[in-house]
């Protein structure tokens, strides 16, 4: 068993000279160290020998293990080295080349649209004010004049978290939340841009989109301060020589409603295949914020009065910008974006 073991030891060594990468070394390592390996299956015929050999052989094959051990460790750090070496070789990293930069980034045209909205209504005096995408239908509906039983849920496919809890339809809910917090004071006067969720998709629909609404209460004022504000947005949004109409309209929030449209800035009015030859273009809701809706807040509507308008982001940078496909908006294509 002697000749046995140091036979096993030379063979060991002579493989391990020739090992030329880590793998052939894990190899060796179990045809000779592992649970089946030559040393081990040498070892199990122990129980023949006789008890002065027992302990003189258990000694030596320790003491054989222990050489192998260490001369794979050295073995396997000296390939690690080489394929380390290797590798760098191959790459040839010149550290004197200068950096490369890295690129800018660039905004989206909704983030432009949105940004500029802020700007001119920031101007106006609006202040800008947010509030959860996640919001209970009370807030959604029920203070806006949209009871459960109201046929005009029907025009808003509405995505139920629970029969209370929806992700909210309009950033309309702001105002109320809004009005709650500064009632029975005056004036309110805010914009709330964000996130609103429908049912929708197709090009000129997405199931996630942008809208930005605006509120304005206060005493004495009129239907002609909601139409020169959305006048002076439309020219500062789409050019001076804009104009604007407003057509009647019905949203339970306001009474009386005006769908609100602007000159076609394509055809400045002459009639294209863009506003289907009418010369006008849509862009967005308004009216006077309903008695009801003020009542609930908390406000005397014989005394105080005001304005509301809601608009859809994606919509204003499609005119702007004569994008004809919605969902361009979001499939992240830079060749698309990096034109903006």
């Amino acid at each position: 068993m002697r000749e046995e073991l140091n036979a096993i030891r030379d063979d060991m060594k002579a493989q391990l000279a020739a090992a030329g990468s880590l793998d052939e070394l894990r190899e060796i390592q179990v045809a000779y160290l592992g649970k089946k390996g030559k040393l081990t299956g040498v070892l199990r015929g122990m129980g023949k020998l006789s008890a002065e050999e027992r302990p003189v052989i258990g000694q030596l094959a320790n003491e054989i293990r222990d050489e192998m051990g260490e001369l794979l460790e050295e073995v396997r750090n000296t390939l690690k080295q080489k394929e380390l070496l290797s590798q760098l070789e191959e790459e040839q990293i010149d550290v004197t080349l200068p950096g490369r930069r890295v690129g800018r980034g660039h905004k989206h045209p909704l983030t432009l649209v949105e940004d500029r909205i802020k700007e001119i209504f920031s101007a106006m005096g609006y202040v800008v004010e947010e509030g959860p995408e996640v919001e209970l239908d009370h807030y959604n509906f029920e203070r806006l004049n949209i009871p459960k039983d109201h046929p005009a849920r029907e025009m808003q496919d509405t995505f139920y978290v629970s029969e209370d809890v929806v992700l909210r339809t309009h950033t309309s809910p702001v105002q109320a939340r809004v009005m709650d917090r500064i009632s029975p004071h005056l004036p309110v006067k805010i914009i709330a841009p964000g996130k609103v969720f429908r049912r929708d998709d197709d090009a000129t629909h997405s199931p996630m989109f942008h809208q930005v609404e605006g509120l304005l209460i206060d005493e004495n004022i009129t239907f002609a301060d909601l139409k020169g504000t959305l006048l002076e947005f439309a020219r500062q949004m789409f050019g001076e020589d804009r104009k604007i109409r407003l057509r009647p309209s019905y949203f339970p929030f306001t009474e009386p409603s005006a769908e609100v449209d602007v000159s076609c800035m394509f055809c400045n009015g002459a009639g294209c295949r863009l506003c289907g030859q009418s010369g006008w273009i849509e862009i967005l809701g308004s009216g006077m914020v309903h008695p009801k809706v003020l009542e609930m807040a908390g406000y005397d509507p014989e005394k105080a009065v005001g304005f509301a308008f809601g608009m859809g982001i994606e919509r204003i940078a499609m005119l702007k910008y004569g994008i004809d496909d919605m969902r361009l908006l979001f499939e992240n294509d830079l060749r698309f974006i990096r034109q903006f």
